[in-house]
């Protein structure tokens, strides 16, 4: 077979591209056919090529024709098209074809998951913004009842399992019936609250919980589209990284209820006072309701509006039927729960604003949370603090003091501020404190500043440590209730190796021999000045600190004989504690203000309280024993109002700049203090004049404030007889000095220990049993038990004589000497007038 290309017959249809000539005639070019797939072919004989293959005039006449017919149709194409714009005409030139309507789709439909792929991956979720985080710290009182919040945002988290179910179905009925099952965004649902919206059907988002929850969380309020992409992508991110609990719980916390509150924690306590793990489901639906419009549906703010919240309101309810969140039964017995008008204010006026700062520093300075977390907030800090007495010591200052002031026509009263404070003795819990009118006008706290004199109430201090550490005098009595001193005003005291000290007597009364009872009981300037230094100032000072005194008390140290007669700056809350040490036996208990501390539902671990024993018994109880007498028949006869057993010591700082009582029952120990500030310059003012009085001391408005708190706040309580074990021999009167006009002699040991002196090293760190005894005492210690020689009742029993009372004047200011003072000073602690008034007038004494 020859390898030369061989010819190949023409295929059926196949037509020479050959050109035709130019003069062949129209009706040879013409004289064409199309076969069915519409290609012009020749006559069949026109087909045939010649032995090589080539083309012969046939082909080239077809090749022609099948040009011509393509033009042909081309052209009949363009006729039709023609024909088709002519029809569209007017209105009809704007509808797309098919063609424009796909291809618009398919490119809408790439740039849609283009931007959604494009956003996913841009946007991130961003860390929480400020105001979502910032929370108030919640202060209350012991039972619960809230004392205040502090904060910037009025916010309290709380878990989930905190909140009611009922809140929870109420706010879900309302804003997202479907977000257990529903996608972290609904379009429809957008599309359907716009709608909405435009129809007058109420302002819907159309946003679901969950972008709600991004938009306070994470975002601002603003309404723009940027905000709204970002909660778009967002929303969906948290949905794949959080599970709907954690979000549902995020919502409840962050979302704004009206009057200031966010958080339905918040709202439960600004509208009806309560936890939101107490709201039930009509006062649940009223809350949920207000998420749509908080200021608008607020019905007691705005009255009109009622009809239509209650609409609302029915609309919740309704929907947590439909739901099988709430029984129809009981639906149809809830009514419309009108929110309270007033609930208590979280504020900072009143005492509130006092008790936020001490409880804060409190906090602090215990190491128990960090002043920058608690700045941060987010705390719920239960105090120590008992409302009703709380509520009691305000109203007996109000009773006896501030409502007898006249501010407009006695300057004086313009100075009189008062502080108090309350503890239980066996506990060492505050229960109480009163700091000033109101904190919004007067910031310093009164019952722990520490720049007034306490006066007198130091003396008590000065009788315990001479028992506790069996003191003698200076010719080498012992020092017991019934021990003589020489109590002539301006006496020098003996034994003092330092400058000449004398100190007054009120009024330069001179009372000769006295016992140290009578000299308690009259509030000798004197006698105490020498027993003092017959103990030694540094063991005075000791066992103030050990009894609850701070030891960087201002002035305790240094102060030299004039310790006894109260020249240091105690607080009154230092006071009460250890005043409150010698009503629980000599035990030492640490003062706590806080019962419990949470944040976001987790406990804060609190320091352990140890109890201490930091004088012996017999110290503190026969101290118990002279100090009845003071309200049985000496300077504070107007705590009696109490009625109740009491023992108390009163106290006036130099220059009659304060007052002060300091007392205590077997179960409460209160000290109360009024002093003299000038609300200008915040100097220290005497208070000569005040309430009309020639002068205020410690037995006038502090012990009758005392007196009535006490009684209130011990209402209801079993009254409660001291119990107490007594130095031996401390109910025997001993024989005066051999030269008592001389007072003690200057020999013998200034602290000698007496032989029978009880060993008081006692470091005791069990917690005080109810009877008053410890865990970790001696088992000879007992409730109600005598040492050898002592007794368990009354005051001492030796020689009171009858000193003729006390003198009292008109003018003049109470002075405490110093240590390099020649004449001394004198702390006025009057006997009081009739009706319990402090002082006597005219130069009268009353018995």
């Amino acid at each position: 077979m020859s390898d030369e290309p061989q010819p190949k017959k023409p295929r059926p249809g196949w037509a020479s591209h050959e050109p035709q000539a130019a003069d062949t005639p129209d009706d040879a070019r013409d004289d064409t056919r199309t076969d069915a797939a519409g290609l012009p072919r020749s006559n069949e004989s026109d087909g045939e090529a010649d032995g090589h293959g080539e083309p012969g005039p046939a082909s080239a006449k077809t090749g022609a024709s099948a040009t011509a017919g393509a033009s042909a149709k081309k052209a009949a194409r363009e006729e039709r098209r023609a024909a088709l714009k002519a029809r569209r005409t007017g209105w009809r030139r704007l509808v797309p074809t098919w063609r424009m309507v796909l291809g618009a789709f398919l490119v809408t439909a790439l740039l849609v998951v283009g931007g959604f792929l494009l956003g996913y991956t841009l946007v991130q979720i961003p860390a929480a913004n400020a105001a979502a985080t910032q929370q108030a710290n919640v202060y209350l009182y012991a039972d619960g009842t809230v004392i205040a919040r502090d904060g910037e945002v009025n916010r309290e988290n709380v878990t989930l399992s905190q909140i009611s179910e009922d809140a929870q179905h109420a706010v879900l009925a309302a804003e997202d019936r479907d977000f257990y099952t529903e996608s972290a965004v609904d379009p429809l649902a957008m599309v359907r609250g716009a709608w909405n919206t435009l129809t007058g059907k109420g302002k819907q988002s159309g946003s679901t919980i969950t972008q709600q929850y991004v938009k306070n969380y994470y975002l601002r309020q603003e309404q723009t589209v940027t905000r709204k992409v970002k909660e778009f992508f967002i929303a969906i991110k948290l949905d794949r990284n959080q599970s709907k609990d954690e979000i549902l719980e995020g919502y409840l916390n962050t979302s704004f209820f009206g009057r200031g509150a966010y958080g339905i924690q918040a709202a439960a306590h600004a509208y009806y006072d309560m936890d939101a793990s107490e709201l039930d489901a009509g006062r649940a639906a009223y809350l949920a309701a207000l998420v749509n419009a908080p200021s608008q549906y607020d019905v007691v703010a705005h009255p009109g509006n009622r009809a239509f919240v209650e609409k609302r309101w029915n609309y919740v309810l309704d929907g947590m039927v439909d739901e099988g969140w709430l029984d129809p039964a009981e639906r149809a017995r809830l009514t419309f729960p009108v929110p309270k008008r007033t609930t208590l204010s979280t504020t900072m006026s009143g005492q509130r604003g006092y008790i936020v700062n001490i409880v804060k520093q409190h906090l602090v300075d215990n190491k128990i949370v960090d002043e920058a977390s608690l700045d941060a907030g987010g705390y719920r800090i239960t105090t120590t603090l008992q409302k009703s007495k709380q509520d009691a010591f305000v109203e007996s200052v109000d009773d006896n003091l501030m409502d007898r002031l006249d501010k407009k026509n006695r300057k004086v009263d313009t100075y009189v501020r008062a502080g108090g404070a309350s503890i239980e003795p066996k506990t060492g819990k505050v229960v109480a404190m009163y700091n000033g009118i109101d904190y919004v006008k007067q910031y310093t706290p009164n019952a722990t500043r520490r720049d007034f004199q306490v006066g007198s109430s130091f003396k008590p201090f000065v009788f315990t440590a001479a028992v506790e550490n069996g003191s003698r005098t200076q010719d080498g009595r012992r020092i017991t209730p019934g021990t003589h001193y020489d109590g002539t005003s301006e006496r020098p005291v003996q034994g003092w190796p330092g400058p000449r000290y004398a100190p007054e007597n009120e009024d330069h009364e001179d009372y000769g021999d006295i016992t140290v009872s009578e000299a308690t009981d009259k509030s000798v300037n004197a006698v105490y000045a020498q027993m003092a230094v017959d103990v030694g100032p540094d063991k005075v000072r000791k066992t103030a600190v050990g009894l609850g005194l701070s030891p960087d008390t201002p002035d305790l140290d240094g102060a030299g004989p004039s310790i006894a007669l109260g020249v240091a700056n105690a607080s009154v809350l230092d006071m009460t504690q250890a005043y409150a040490t010698l009503a629980n036996h000599g035990k030492h208990t640490p003062y706590t203000l806080v019962e419990k501390v949470t944040q976001n539902g987790r406990d804060i671990a609190l320091p352990e309280r140890h109890t201490r024993r930091a004088v012996s018994r017999e110290a503190a109880d026969t101290t118990t024993s002279v100090l009845k007498g003071v309200v049985e028949k000496g300077t504070a006869t107007a705590a009696q109002t109490s009625g109740r057993p009491a023992a108390g010591k009163t106290g006036t700082a130099e220059e009659d700049t304060a007052a002060w009582f300091a007392g205590y029952t077997p179960d409460l120990a209160t000290v109360v203090a009024v002093m003299g500030q000038d609300p200008v310059t915040a100097g220290h003012k005497s208070l000569y004049g005040a309430m009309g009085l020639p002068r205020v001391n410690g037995g006038g408005a502090p012990a009758e404030i005392w007196g009535q708190y006490t009684r209130d706040a011990l209402e209801g309580e079993p009254v409660s007889s001291f119990s107490l074990r007594l130095q031996p021999g401390a109910d025997e009167s001993q024989p005066p000095a051999p030269d008592s006009s001389g007072g003690p002699s200057s020999s013998g040991d200034v602290s000698a220990p007496a032989t029978d002196a009880p060993d008081d090293e006692d470091t005791d760190s069990g917690t005080p049993d109810d009877d008053g005894g410890s865990t970790g005492d001696d088992g000879s210690e007992s409730e109600g038990e005598n040492s050898t020689g002592g007794t368990t009742t009354g005051s001492p029993t030796g020689d009171t004589g009858d000193s003729g009372g006390t003198g009292t004047g008109t003018g003049g200011g109470d002075t405490t000497g110093g240590g390099t003072t020649d004449d001394g000073g004198s702390n006025r602690d009057e006997l009081p007038g009739p009706g319990g008034l402090s002082g006597a007038l005219d130069g009268r004494r009353w018995d």
